[in-house]
């Protein structure tokens, strides 16, 4: 026998729509009534597993004066508003023990380990407009001392730094850098046109 026959064959504690035990056996709890007791009831905030049972009357009155927050402080009733918006779930604070862990490392939230790229997409890093420089522009932007994400102008101003610091009439005909002089020409050239640098 399956527990679904089973059930359909014991109507032990069946109930209707409207919340009534259908085979119950109860007088109704209310003083003086003897109609049957087919409606239950918590009998208090705290003790929601323990029940009165009421006739249809009577769980009605009961149910329109019964208040969960009776007795309550407007602060205990803040405190249960919050609790139930996380399902009374408790969010980790400092008397947590990791909390106490990073806590004698001087950190407050364990993203912090990570710096600034704790909230960085690690996808997106290193790129410039959503495509990785070649090898050659990623090279030339190293020799420029530019970043990946750099626009044409700083770009251009960069070379122009450089060329003032390296260029033979700019330093009284010391010729001593022509090299580095010819690497920032070459990576000018790679980058004065690349459809990376806006």
């Amino acid at each position: 026998m399956s527990v679904k026959s089973a059930k359909k064959k014991s109507p032990r504690g069946r109930r209707g729509m409207s919340g009534e035990s259908e085979t119950s056996t109860r007088v109704c709890d209310h003083e003086g009534c003897q109609e049957p007791g087919k409606f239950r009831a918590p009998k208090a905030p705290d003790v929601l597993d323990d029940f009165y049972w009421f006739c249809k009357d009577h769980v009605r009155e009961y149910n329109a004066q019964w208040s969960f927050f009776e007795g309550k402080t407007e602060a205990e009733m803040n405190a249960q508003s919050s609790a139930d918006k996380v399902w009374e779930r408790r969010t980790k604070d400092w008397r947590d023990p990791e909390a106490r862990a990073w806590a004698r490392l001087g950190i407050e939230d364990a993203h912090q380990v990570l710096g600034d790229n704790a909230t960085r997409n690690p996808g997106k890093a290193g790129k410039t407009g959503g495509r990785r420089l070649p090898p050659t522009e990623k090279r030339a932007a190293d020799i420029l001392e530019v970043r990946e994400d750099a626009t044409k102008t700083d770009v251009r101003k960069a070379y122009k730094a450089l060329i003032k610091v390296l260029h033979p009439d700019m330093n009284g005909g010391d010729r001593s850098q022509e090299e580095q002089l010819q690497l920032v020409m070459w990576a000018w050239d790679q980058l004065k046109d690349s459809r990376f640098f806006k």
